[in-house]
């Protein structure tokens, strides 16, 4: 399916995103219109992505910026394609990107990649017994906005303000800012302190065991207990910051992926409406280098400026070890597109 097309949300079984910015076990954590205004929002090919480190790794300076394979910076939040493009569409590969685990900034221009901050320290994620860190490469779906504006008709909550969270249960771990296309196999409703805050749970299409996992089925006969720890981990792993358990819709029940797909689609609406200037962006930076006519998009040259003015690259700022918390940087994080 093109990336072109907004009336090719609803693909064929195997469904195909492209993931940026993912974490795994091993790392720590982290953020309907005209068919012709759709079309001119959506960058006009696939292509690959670079990434450009800022600042000093470990330190709340640290950036990860992304730019085309010719050099241009762009926005991973809104410049990389939803839907990747794929073979039977183009009669030429599909291409995918790189990105890391950490949150991306999603109120600083061109939302680079940061490691989150709480309260002026570093923030990492806790680790959650029996569980060291993440127990997936976790990352996001870029053209995705979980509206803080609207009200889920499935959860009766408001969305986090944040792309829509995706959980690659593949085998390979992904490193900081690597995008990926993964194939939607269901997804979570989370409320995480009274928002909406979905949970996409897919797997990375170039997996060795990406051919025989279609369902959620599958996964519990291919991997029985992971779905059952996801829900665990999701539930439990802001306790040792002192806050409650998070809850859930749909009692803990992971939806289909027919059902995720709908959720992804309505996400994708309402970043579309985002980046038009159609709704209240919410503090979110909606620069961007490939959107068409959007009123936010700006210049190559802008783009590059804002990235030069960052600090530039240095040394790696030392971690300190913390028996309770996963000692590393919050920076791998995925985004993922899908066809």
């Amino acid at each position: 399916m093109s990336v072109l097309s907004p009336l090719l949300l609803r693909p064929p079984l195997g469904r195909f995103l492209t993931a940026l910015g993912a974490a795994s076990a091993s790392r720590s954590r982290l953020a309907a219109p005209a068919a012709a205004a759709a079309h001119a929002l959506l960058p006009r090919k696939n292509m690959h992505y670079q990434t450009e480190q800022r600042g000093q790794p470990n330190s709340p300076d640290y950036r990860i910026y992304f730019k085309t394979s010719e050099g241009k910076y762009v926005s991973p939040f809104h410049d990389i394609p939803l839907r990747a493009e794929t073979q039977e569409d183009s009669d030429v590969p599909a291409k995918k990107i790189k990105k890391n685990d950490n949150e991306i900034a999603t109120k600083e221009p061109l939302n680079p990649i940061k490691q989150d901050v709480k309260k002026g320290k570093l923030r990492y994620v806790a680790n959650i017994f029996p569980h060291k860190g993440y127990i997936w490469n976790y990352g996001a779906l870029p053209q995705t906005w979980e509206d803080p504006n609207h009200k889920d008709k499935n959860t009766n909550c408001c969305g986090d303000n944040d792309p829509i969270d995706v959980c690659d249960i593949g085998t390979q771990v992904c490193s900081p800012g690597e995008v990926i296309q993964v194939k939607v196999l269901g997804i979570l409703a989370m409320i995480d302190e009274g928002e909406t805050d979905w949970k996409v749970i897919a797997i990375n299409v170039k997996d060795p065991d990406a051919k025989n996992l279609n369902t959620l089925e599958d996964v519990r006969k291919s991997r029985p207990g992971h779905l059952e720890a996801t829900v665990d981990w999701f539930r439990k792993y802001k306790v040792p910051d002192g806050k409650p358990q998070n809850q859930f819709g749909f009692n803990g029940e992971f939806k289909d992926k027919d059902f995720a797909v709908e959720i992804i689609e309505s996400t994708h609406e309402h970043w579309r409406a985002l980046v038009q200037k159609q709704t209240n962006a919410g503090g979110i930076e909606c620069k961007n280098v490939l959107c068409g006519d959007s009123p936010f998009k700006c210049s190559v040259d802008e783009a590059q400026h804002i990235v030069q003015a960052a600090p530039a690259f240095g040394n790696t700022h030392p971690v300190s070890s913390d028996g309770q918390y996963l000692s590393i940087d919050e920076t791998n994080f995925s985004f993922i597109h899908y066809r």
